[in-house]
């Protein structure tokens, strides 16, 4: 496919970096040459120094022939004049903006056809949406779900004192008492999709599937389940922190944010008269110290720094903070923060990155097309959802009858409201979701692809 993407920031660049490695042809516009000669030196694509808003400027990228604009620049209203001139330009061409400003959002949302709009982003409100969804049900460092929440995929650390240590895979049910699958395991930054006779040892980071109520008798049973999230504090007062207390307003949670910037404590007050804004420095640990930190039920380090997000967050677990989530803005540098104790990550660049990276790939392929794509594992290994369909083959055959590619393992079947982990008598059926976990070099984009006999 034909992409152009407008702005060259995290997000465009994370962007560019995995549609341009699946095949893409990528062109680049920014107003900035430095980030463009370092994607030139990076990534085979074309790039135009210019506004991303401008007419001349998008003809000029060959707008006219692109089959998608992203528009991912810094300013919201770029966006969407950028949007809405490509679709005159070429009223085929699929359209997504990045839309920040909390007072755009709803606005864009609402008008999308008006704006001309396929789809809409905003990296803050996914991951205040993600950490509200971490916050309401703790016990997992991340979440993931599939077949309309009725199947998830969730990390766990095994811990010094585990019951899981030193048990085979095959085995752990009788531990758990729950129908659970570990479908990948992080070991010394290694990737693995373990099979039955993989013996559980201290320090893995486990992915493992099931229904929701199935991953909760697991936390039961392995004595690991949190008590409830009552009161939240938030370190950093941007648009993350207040998406996340009006998402955890709705579920009647406390929320307290400590902002360095009084005037921005100003407009947070008077924007969330539900929250407590604290006008201090998270960086000097006796603000911490002032807010009594370790009577929170949870902390949230969500400042533009990664470095102080992260020693915020160790000062919280040093005080026995029961539940904590860490933002890094530059992704999840597993093998330097694997063993630091600062909870869940969140990375709203990838979050939005793989929002549309999975449009992209239903725009491929309309039949089979993936209907979500998640990353675990550091981003080595994905979980794609797809549902059967009328063209899926072995439609009916019992899983122990059909070959599949290395590396590429149905882990769940959902049939309409049921879920079941499979097992060589298991079969799916047309309308059934099928979540498959495959190694990112597999190139997985429909549910045929991860047969034996299917066509590449």
């Amino acid at each position: 496919m034909k992409i152009l993407i407008a702005g060259a920031g995290k997000v465009g660049r994370a962007l560019t970096d995995e549609l341009s490695s699946e095949g893409h042809d990528i062109t680049l516009i920014d107003m900035n040459s430095r980030v463009l000669e370092d994607a030139v030196g990076m990534y085979d694509v074309i790039t135009l120094q210019g506004n991303s808003a401008s007419k001349a400027v998008l003809e000029e990228a060959g707008v006219q022939n692109m089959d998608l604009l992203i528009a991912a620049t810094n300013a919201d209203e770029v966006n969407l004049l950028a949007v809405i001139t490509a679709k005159a330009l070429n009223p085929n061409i699929h359209t997504i903006a990045r839309i920040r400003n909390p007072e755009y959002v709803e606005q864009a949302r609402s008008m999308r056809d008006v704006f001309a709009l396929s789809l809409v982003i905003n990296p803050e409100l996914q991951a205040a949406q993600e950490i509200a969804r971490l916050l309401k049900y703790p016990g997992f460092l991340k979440r993931e779900t599939f077949a309309k929440a009725r199947v998830e995929i969730v990390e766990l650390k095994v811990f010094k004192g585990s019951r899981l240590i030193n048990i085979q895979l095959k085995s752990l049910s009788g531990v758990t008492r729950s129908q659970v699958l570990v479908a990948a395991v992080l070991r010394g930054g290694e990737a693995i999709m373990p099979d039955g006779n993989f013996v559980i040892k201290e320090d893995d980071r486990l992915f493992v599937t099931g229904a929701p109520d199935q991953l909760h008798e697991m936390l039961i049973h392995l004595g690991i389940i949190n008590m409830p999230v009552n009161h939240v504090i938030m370190a950093g007062g941007g648009k993350i922190s207040y998406y996340l207390a009006e998402e955890l307003h709705k579920s009647h949670i406390a929320t307290s944010i400590i902002e360095i910037d009084a005037d921005k404590c100003r407009e947070l007050a008077e924007q969330l008269p539900y929250s407590t804004i604290i006008h201090g420095d998270v960086s000097d640990r006796s603000t911490l110290d002032s807010e009594d930190i370790g009577d929170y039920d949870a902390s949230v380090s969500l400042t533009g720094m990664d470095e102080l997000n992260i020693v915020t967050s160790l000062y919280a677990h040093m005080h026995n903070v029961p539940n904590i989530v860490t933002k890094l803005g530059r992704g999840n540098d597993g093998d330097l923060i694997e063993n630091m104790p600062i909870g869940s990550v969140i990375c709203p660049k990838e979050l939005c990155t793989m929002h549309i990276v999975r449009y992209v790939r239903a725009m491929q392929t309309k039949t089979g097309a993936a209907l979500s794509v998640h990353r675990i594992a550091d981003g080595r290994i994905e979980a794609i959802e797809f549902r059967a369909d009328h063209d899926t083959r072995h439609l009916g055959e019992k899983l122990k009858h059909v070959k599949t590619k290395k590396n590429a393992l149905i882990v769940s079947i959902t049939h309409g409201t049921h879920t079941e982990i499979p097992n060589g008598e298991s079969i799916f059926q047309e309308g059934d979701t099928v979540v498959v976990i495959t190694n990112r070099d597999s190139k997985i984009s429909q549910l045929n692809d991860i047969f034996e006999d299917g066509l590449s």
